[in-house]
């Protein structure tokens, strides 16, 4: 007999995960596509947060000055979520790989930022850019005293991911589509913000009525976060089946 749905998903819509956040985006727009209602609400209810974005973003268009633009794009989006910090790491786009260097840079961060809650994208994702950012942090969250060690959380950027956590964006619908709206070179490419509204829908499946659009995370646990992400991400998807 398969695993009833409650297995599978949430049905319940969770608080804000603990504050100071710090999340990790392959490219500038990422962090909005993903969870940008729920660092709308992280704004609101003053929560310090912490951005990353790995790459340049040079293979999102065909701008010659693309990395110029996406750079000055992320600045305002960041301005509008009132970060705490942002940071540009500009590696090359799609030219992520499992490197010691970006690993000690990611623990570094971790270390100067201490925060409660650290997110990554889901390792289910399509973009190699975007599984390999989840690679990284999972690694550099490995290396860090389980003492000092934030919450792991993975978010879905452009396809359905593994969720066990639902934050309700009903609310910070429009604010996010006004903050998708900043990002003008990849709304050009791609119907973007159409694509991850449509997600936040769908994401209320399980969820009440009054819950019109919501984010949804996966919180990894401690135990989890000591074996390799491949490993857990077989496990969870051998809940399906």
């Amino acid at each position: 007999m398969l695993n009833p749905e409650h297995l599978l998903t949430s049905y319940e819509i969770s608080d804000l995960p603990k504050g100071p956040w710090l999340v990790f985006a392959p490219h500038a727009d990422d962090e909005t596509c993903g969870m940008g209602g729920s660092l709308l609400r992280a704004r609101d209810e003053n929560v310090d947060t912490h951005i990353v974005i790995l790459t340049d973003g040079a293979l999102g268009g065909e701008s010659d000055d693309l990395i110029y633009v996406r750079r000055k794009e992320v600045q305002q989006a960041a301005a509008m979520l009132n970060a705490s910090s942002l940071q540009l790491w500009e590696e090359p786009d799609r030219g992520l790989s499992l490197r010691q260097e970006l690993v000690s840079r990611i623990v570094k961060t971790i270390e100067e930022t201490a925060p409660a809650s650290v997110f990554l994208p889901g390792p289910m994702e399509l973009h190699p850019d975007h599984r390999m950012t989840a690679q990284l942090v999972w690694s550099a969250l490995q290396s860090i005293e389980e003492a000092n060690c934030p919450a792991a959380f993975s978010y879905e950027i452009g396809v359905q991911n593994p969720v066990n956590l639902f934050v309700d964006t009903s609310k910070q619908k429009k604010n996010k589509e006004a903050l998708m709206a900043i990002y003008s070179s990849q709304n050009s490419e791609n119907n973007y913000e159409e694509l991850v509204i449509s997600l936040d829908k769908g994401r209320t499946f399980t969820l009440g009525s009054e819950v019109s659009y919501a984010e949804g995370f996966y919180r990894f646990s401690r135990q989890q976060l000591q074996r390799s992400l491949r490993e857990v991400t077989h496990e969870i998807v051998d809940l399906y089946f």
